[in-house]
């Protein structure tokens, strides 16, 4: 190895620095004498907080400031949520490693205490995720959804304070497991009520394409079949030209051999849902996830696409 220093950029949410520290530690754990330090970027989507995501743009609301702060020399790797990044990267950048996947599932919190089955007809529940609430509204067509943004400590308190009125709120299992807050979970939704966003639970480290050295460093922490069941995921999405103002929803299961990936396109209302799963060779992910996207196309999700585009 031929580099002494490296900098990585993040956001500066209490999340974002957890995951960034991680990728810090773990570089520290097998390069001694590596000296890694962070870099926080505001991003728009920091900035942009009363607001739905839906309104304000796509997914890159929290990776470009960062992005373009790698491309101009400022940092050398950014460490972002998978789930926050666009199909289609800038020039001159690439994922250069996706550690090891945490849970994939979401989870509901509660004030009560209730289950999703136990809260009272009328509930109020907190997400500003399209997906999240379509597929609530879909398995309960009595609760209400109200946006709210903000970081995942943020989006606690509002629930805890009672200051949105709010019975519930969810989010990622992962981001609050990450931040050891796993006792405030009433229940981790299954994927029949929830199925997760693209690529949630992963971590991306990207870098520049152009920088050999500190993608060889990098490397070091890629988890393969995470980074597999990431691929054909993503892949789906790009088929479907997915973002934050669409209610997608898509989880890959990799083994040695095969894929299978289950996919969700959504009407806001929850109202229509049509999902499938498809399966093949692991060797083949990029297919898979694209075949299921297709065959979801071709039960009509290409109404529903065109419908929200026009949604506003």
């Amino acid at each position: 190895m031929t580099i002494d220093t490296l900098k990585i950029g993040t956001r500066g949410s209490q999340l974002a620095l957890w995951q960034a520290n991680w990728v810090k530690d773990r570089l520290g754990e097998k390069y001694s004498e590596l000296s890694v330090a962070l870099t926080v970027i505001k991003t728009k989507g920091d900035k942009i907080l009363d607001v739905p995501l839906a309104q304000v743009g796509g997914k890159a609301l929290f990776v470009k400031e960062i992005e373009d702060a790698m491309l101009r020399g400022e940092v050398d790797l950014a460490v972002h949520s998978m789930k926050d990044m666009p199909t289609e990267l800038p020039p001159g950048l690439k994922i250069a490693a996706v550690p090891k996947r945490e849970i994939t599932a979401d989870v509901l919190i509660t004030r009560s205490g209730a289950t999703f089955s136990q809260l009272p007809r009328g509930a109020v529940i907190g997400t500003s995720s399209l997906r999240r609430g379509a597929q609530l509204r879909h398995a309960r067509k009595d609760i209400q959804i109200v946006p709210l943004r903000g970081n995942l400590d943020t989006r606690l308190r509002k629930l805890e304070n009672d200051s949105e009125g709010l019975d519930a709120i969810v989010l990622a299992a992962a981001g609050v497991k990450r931040l050891g807050l796993g006792h405030k979970i009433t229940e981790y939704l299954n994927a029949d009520i929830m199925l997760p966003a693209v690529g949630q639970g992963a971590l991306c480290i990207e870098t520049r394409a152009d920088d050999p050295r500190v993608e060889r460093v990098i490397k070091t922490l890629d988890h393969a079949r995470s980074r597999t069941a990431v691929i054909c995921e993503r892949a789906f999405l790009k088929r479907l030209e997915g973002s934050c103002q669409v209610p997608i929803a898509a989880l890959a299961d990799p083994s040695d051999a095969n894929i299978s990936i289950e996919g969700l396109v959504a009407e806001l209302d929850g109202t229509g849902i049509l999902r499938t799963r498809h399966s093949g060779p692991v060797t083949e992910a990029v297919e898979i996830g694209t075949e299921l996207a297709n065959r979801l196309l071709f039960m009509g999700a290409d109404t529903i696409l065109e419908k929200l585009k026009h949604h506003g």
